[in-house]
């Protein structure tokens, strides 16, 4: 381990993210939060010193590998979740350290579960923070790292590789620090457009902000009790596409911007995602047909509750616990299918989803003509035996994390439905679950032990799990 970069590393992510938190310290400063306005100005000081200090480390040698890469990608999001927990303990709004982690975590991975009862009393500073710890985890902390900063010496597609989400990470152009520019380029672009779609909609600047930062990264927090129940069909109508287009892979965008139209509809993964959502949005619509007495409603509530699962958003226009049991079941089933990969979404991901398939139907025909060479192709491209393999290692951990998960906060004592939903909707980055982790409720119930659990989870998911364990593995930390 080449412990010097990656201390090195950890300094440029704090001192980022002490740059970063003079934002909800200017929306303290405009609402007169001066309590709150202190606090953050001292998180962001501290940040910034620490990060500084480590930043002055002159490693020895600038090259570090995979190694390296998980280490420094699992740690930082582990330092900038606990810095970024700090103002919400010093100011009071959630005075367990533990709880306070919850809620960080929950908001770096985009995940937007909750351990708070009600959110509409809290201090706008922290709402602000809240809400754009979203948009800062949804592409990344290191991708924004590597589009800021033209660190050389290193195969730093390896970080890329290690933070973004999918099976596989391509560099758009040759040089990863131009291809994490087109990547937030285009990530602050959607994001912008969504602000404009929701200011025509008459809803304020401060909340149409605070909806793009959670739209933009698929987090999930509300800033009303009710998530976006109690807000206009026509803002639900823009959340619920762009919560959908956040969830493409934005490969597709680029290829869009290239002129590469054909190419970027001929995604299989693109393709089977949209099929997806349609499939479901018309079960659930029929479903659900008779609470509402109005097919425009239903399909709109249907439409917006897809997709936010599917793109593990986790925003709710309704209490969709008190659905048919087919409908939940259908929502159940998008948690684990989640989005693409190369978008801000959760979940295993459509790409992998379909890599499973098409691997089977391998082995179904060569069992049953054991001379026939049947490859496993990709949009027409042949995929290579890394790729599969690593799909199904991916897999198995996901699943022996997922099921021992399970096992532990069951020790907490509520019902089987709770337990799944909770694992299900943190290691997917979801958000709410059902029934004591439902839409209406929050995971303010767990015990501290149950919550650890919960937020190792919620960074396994959105780190795709090898980060993390690979922290657990003795040789990590063997120097060289």
């Amino acid at each position: 381990m080449n412990y010097s970069i990656v201390f090195r590393l950890l300094g440029y992510i704090l001192m980022i993210e002490g740059a970063l938190l003079l934002l909800p310290a200017a929306a303290s400063l405009f609402y007169g939060e001066w309590r709150v306005l202190g606090v953050f100005l001292l998180t962001a000081a501290v940040s910034a010193a620490a990060g500084y200090g480590l930043r002055s480390i002159k490693p020895r040698s600038k090259m570090f590998y995979m190694r390296e890469g998980f280490a420094a990608t699992a740690l930082s999001w582990i330092l900038i979740s606990v810095v970024g927990a700090v103002p919400f303990v010093l100011t009071g709004c959630i005075p367990n350290p533990v709880d306070a982690v919850f809620e960080t975590v929950s908001g770096f991975t985009t995940t937007g579960a909750s351990i708070l009862p009600e959110v509409e009393s809290l201090p706008k500073g922290i709402l602000f923070w809240r809400s754009f710890t979203h948009w800062i985890g949804g592409m990344g902390v290191l991708v924004f790292l590597l589009s800021l900063l033209p660190l050389t010496g290193g195969s730093h597609v390896n970080l890329m590789k290690a933070e973004s989400p999918g099976p596989q990470v391509d560099k758009l152009v040759p040089k990863v620090q131009s291809t994490a520019k087109i990547l937030y380029g285009i990530y602050f672009a959607l994001t912008v457009l969504e602000l404009v779609f929701l200011l025509a909609g008459g809803m304020p600047l401060f909340e149409s902000m605070l909806t793009a930062f959670g739209t933009a990264g698929t987090g999930g927090f509300g800033f009303r009790n009710d998530s976006f129940g109690s807000f206009s069909p026509y803002i639900q109508w823009v959340v619920t596409i762009f919560m959908i287009l956040f969830g493409v892979n934005f490969n597709a965008y680029f290829l869009m911007l290239m002129g590469k139209f054909r190419r970027a509809s001929a995604s299989e993964e693109v393709r089977g995602y949209f099929a997806v959502i349609a499939v479901a949005i018309a079960i659930i619509t029929a479903n659900i047909y008779s609470l509402y007495n109005s097919f425009g409603e239903a399909l709109r509530q249907a439409a917006f509750q897809v997709g936010s699962i599917i793109t593990t958003t986790g925003f709710s226009s309704c209490d969709f616990d008190l659905w048919p049991t087919l409908s939940k079941e259908v929502l159940v089933v998008l948690m684990f299918i989640g989005a693409c990969a190369g978008s801000t979404g959760g979940g295993i991901k459509v790409s992998r989803l379909l890599i499973l398939g098409k691997t089977l139907g391998k082995e179904l025909k060569q069992a049953l003509h054991p001379q026939v060479v049947a490859p496993v192709r990709m949009d027409g491209k042949l995929l290579n035996h890394e790729t599969v393999r690593t799909t199904n290692v991916y897999m198995a951990a996901y699943f022996f994390i997922f099921v021992v998960s399970f096992l532990l906060i069951s020790l907490n004592g509520f019902d089987m439905v709770t337990n799944f939903t909770a694992v299900a909707a943190t290691l997917n980055n979801i958000g709410p679950g059902l029934e004591l982790v439902g839409p209406m409720q929050n995971f303010g119930g767990f015990a501290n032990p149950a919550k650890l659990v919960l937020i190792f989870d919620m960074l396994a998911g959105r780190l795709e799990i090898f980060p993390m364990l690979v922290l657990f593995l003795p040789d990590t930390w063997k120097r060289f």
